[in-house]
């Protein structure tokens, strides 16, 4: 098992972690003891924990000196690793990357926004570092004051939160994706103050070859070029406030919000009856259900018969025709009173001038 040189801290358990699984058991009823091994770092006493996948005690060795990894004992699995010194508690991850400098010690950096579960903006940075051959150290950094980390991993302004390896084929594909190692305090994600504490905020490089089994050319890739960052996308979201609603022909009734989301918020159901003309008139063109027309046949829109439903449409007048014409006859009766006063007036006006004349 062969790493790559000048891992350190989580990165290397990181990449111990991944070199171990990827080996295959003499004995297959044994697999196990590789595919479920793990390495982790502590930075507080800098030492380096191994379990087998199998039943075993935890093998620990300090920073420097050789552990021996086991399996029941005297098992199928069997590593001796030779772990070097780290500088410093806060240069555990990668080829002299330091918390306090960033940026000085790092090859290619990035930002994107994360949310937290009371939908706060943070930014992310994430620090990369060559550290081996087509072998890179990835390291996520934001802001000290609005997270909380194991100790040694935070310097003045900037916290460490997280941490992994990338590796690439030699023809430039994504090969392989280390496990990410977070260093909250209990190794299970982002501590934001104020929020849910180990949030888990996963970071997708895209479909590696040995990882995930894909092409590894789809996303992040490794050529003989500029690093430079072409598209990067998350699905976090701010809070925000409903601004809009809309109804599609099937019913479904959707939110528009002030920070850019689509949410469904309800469905309108449509019902029918056997017998339509057995419904009982309650007036104002209102009917309901009667014995005669059967019992209401509840669905979606535009399904089983149903209708639709049309947004922002005008629908044809559905007053009751026959007191609307009732109303108008009665109008129109008035009206026609009112003209045989005003005809009655103008003639006794006539005859008054006749007189006069």
């Amino acid at each position: 098992m062969t790493l790559a040189a000048g891992l350190t801290g989580s990165a290397l358990a990181s990449a111990i972690q991944t070199a171990v699984r990827a080996l295959s058991a003499a004995d297959p009823y044994k697999a196990a003891a590789y595919s479920g091994f793990t390495a982790s770092y502590d930075a507080g006493t800098q030492e380096y924990t191994f379990n087998s996948g199998m039943t075993g005690a935890p093998n620990i060795a300090g920073s420097t000196g050789t552990a021996v990894v086991t399996v029941n004992g005297a098992d199928t699995l069997a590593t001796t690793m030779n772990m070097t010194a780290a500088t410093s508690a806060v240069s555990t991850t990668g080829t002299d990357f330091l918390i306090s400098d960033p940026t000085g010690k790092s090859n290619f950096s990035t930002s994107l926004t994360v949310y937290d579960s009371l939908g706060i903006g943070h930014v992310l940075n994430t620090y990369f570092t060559k550290v081996g051959t087509n072998t890179w150290n990835y390291n996520q950094v934001t802001d000290s004051s609005q997270v909380t980390v194991a100790a040694g991993f935070a310097s003045g302004a900037d916290a460490l939160v997280a941490s992994g390896t990338v590796s690439f084929t030699t023809n430039g594909a994504l090969d392989r994706e280390s496990t990410i190692i977070y260093h909250n305090a209990g190794g299970d994600g982002i501590d934001f103050i104020g929020a849910t504490a180990g949030q888990a905020i996963a970071t997708n490089f895209g479909t590696s070859v040995t990882t995930d089994g894909g092409t590894g050319l789809d996303m992040t890739t490794q050529f003989g070029s500029i690093s430079a960052l072409v598209n990067q996308s998350q699905d976090g979201y701010a809070s925000g406030s409903l601004q809009g609603l809309s109804v599609n022909t099937s019913g479904l009734v959707t939110g528009r919000f002030s920070n850019g989301q689509l949410r469904t918020l309800a469905q309108v159901a449509l019902a029918r009856f056997n017998n339509a003309q057995g419904l009982s008139k309650v007036g104002k063109n209102l009917l309901a259900e009667a014995g005669d027309s059967g019992s209401p046949i509840i669905g979606k829109p535009d399904s089983s018969g149903l209708g639709r439903t049309l947004s922002n449409s005008l629908e044809l007048s559905n007053v009751d025709l026959g007191e609307e014409f009732i109303n108008l006859i009665g109008a129109e009766r008035g009206f026609q009173a009112n003209a045989r006063v005003v005809t009655t007036a103008d003639n006794i006006l006539g005859e008054l001038v006749n007189l006069k004349r």
